[in-house]
This record gives structure tokens, sequence and C-alpha cells, in this order.
């Protein structure tokens, strides 16, 4: 029988107060974990099982800090989570900004790196653990997303990398590639005009967004001794999204 049980695992979850790492956090817990969630903004949404602590992932003494903090509180960190992420604008280059371009690459590359750093060479001490990298499509297609689909391209071979070295020593390293997901800052951008949300769905083979708990119950799965034999993956979780383009030659399948 599958049965996702983390009873008394310690968890992770960066980027947890919204979003996908919020819908993981909340589903590592209702699995048995106990989890904590690190973030730079407020943590208000009172589930009072799960911890809190505030934490800049491209800060490596704010992270350090944090994540020896927690170890300390509630012991061993099993599972680690790395949510924290931030888009960019979908700009013409000759638009886009030096600035914002170094930002969004020290989030999500820089921070997941600090994250897996800290806390897998202390899994490898001890023999086990599971680290879950929240990627995206945009890093395995083409994009106008350019700092943000670099930046996790390198994540993807980052996990790459650290599964292969921490596999001997008992530590998995995996990655979840979610597609359109219907999370805020995409309705903030629709809402702007700057995308159109039918246009995400109909990108998609399945004709509809992604729901951040979908994504959550892929990093959950990933996480759990079911996937005990699978490490160094990127799971795209993209209703299709993938695939999709392929048919465009030939027009969209029918129903």
């Amino acid at each position: 029988m599958l049965s996702l049980d983390l009873s008394d695992r310690l968890a992770v979850v960066t980027g947890g107060a919204s979003g996908i790492g919020l819908a993981t956090a909340k589903s590592l817990h209702e699995c048995g974990a106990r989890v904590v969630v690190l973030d730079r903004a407020p943590f208000d949404q009172r589930v009072a099982e799960i911890g809190f602590c505030r934490a800049d992932v491209t800060d490596p003494c704010s992270i350090d800090g944090a994540l020896e903090s927690i170890a300390a509180k509630f012991g061993f960190i099993e599972i680690l989570v790395n949510a924290a992420g931030i888009m960019e604008r979908p700009l013409p280059i000759q638009r886009a900004s030096d600035k914002e371009w170094d930002r969004v690459i020290s989030v999500n590359l820089r921070g997941t790196y600090l994250c897996c750093r800290h806390v897998g060479l202390r899994m490898a001490e001890l023999g086990k653990g599971s680290i879950v990298n929240v990627v995206s499509v945009a890093g395995l297609r083409a994009s106008p997303l350019r700092a943000y689909g670099a930046s996790k391209a390198a994540v993807i071979n980052l996990t790459e990398g650290l599964a292969a070295e921490w596999a001997l020593a008992g530590v998995r390293v995996n990655a979840v590639a979610p597609g359109f997901t219907n999370t805020a800052p995409i309705g903030i951008a629709a809402a702007a005009g700057m995308i159109s949300i039918q246009k995400l769905a109909d990108a998609n083979a399945m004709r509809r967004l992604v729901t951040v708990q979908e994504v959550a119950n892929s990093i959950v799965f990933l996480a759990s001794d079911q996937a005990s034999a699978i490490t160094g993956v990127t799971l795209p979780v993209d209703c299709g999204y993938l695939v999709a383009g392929a048919w465009g030659p030939y027009g969209a399948p029918d129903a």
C-alpha cells in the first residue's frame, strides 16, 4: 500500500510563507512531519503546528544562523525543500536590467546552493536525508524569462551534481519543475496585463494551469521513502506543457 508517512521527520521549507512553499509545508505536516518554514516574508497563515524562522537565503550568515538555530531547537533536518524563488518581468533583452538579473540569480540559484550545502553536508554526515529543489519548465525550454530560466536550469544541473556526489552517503537530491501554476504572482501579472491566463492555459496539453497542491503532492512524494530509489531527477508537473509544443504543426489534439 502506498503511504507517505513522514512521522517525526523534521522538514524545512524555504519560501514557505506563500504559494508552492506554503502548500508543501502544509502537506508535509499532514503526512506527519515536523515542519519549519524559512522565509524573509511574514508567516501569518496561523498554522500553529508549523514553525517559522525568518532568514534571507541569499545571505550565508543569515541562512547558516537560521538553519543552525532550527537544528539546535528541533533536531536533525531530514527533509529540505528549496521553494524560495522570485520571478522577473518578460521584457525584451534591451529593456532588461542588470540589477534584476543579479537579484533573480542571487535568490534562485545562490540561495538554493547555500541551503543545499548547509543541510546536505549534515545529511551526508548522518547518512540519510532528502532534498527537493523547486525549479521550473522555464529551465528546460527557451522563454523571455532569461534570468529566471537560466537560474532554474542551473539548479537542475546543481541537483544532478549533488545527487551523484551524495548518493553513497544516503542523501537523495531531486527537483520538481512546475509549469504555469496558479499562484499570486501569475494573478498579479495577469491583472497588470503582462500575461494572459487563457494563453498560459492553452499552452498546456491539459488546457489548464497547475495548482499549487499538485506541485506540493509531487514534492512530498519525492521527499518520502516511496521515492527511495529516485535521485537526480527533475520531475515536470506542468499539465503537459513540455509535450504540447510538438503538436503545434499538426493542430491541437481533439478532446
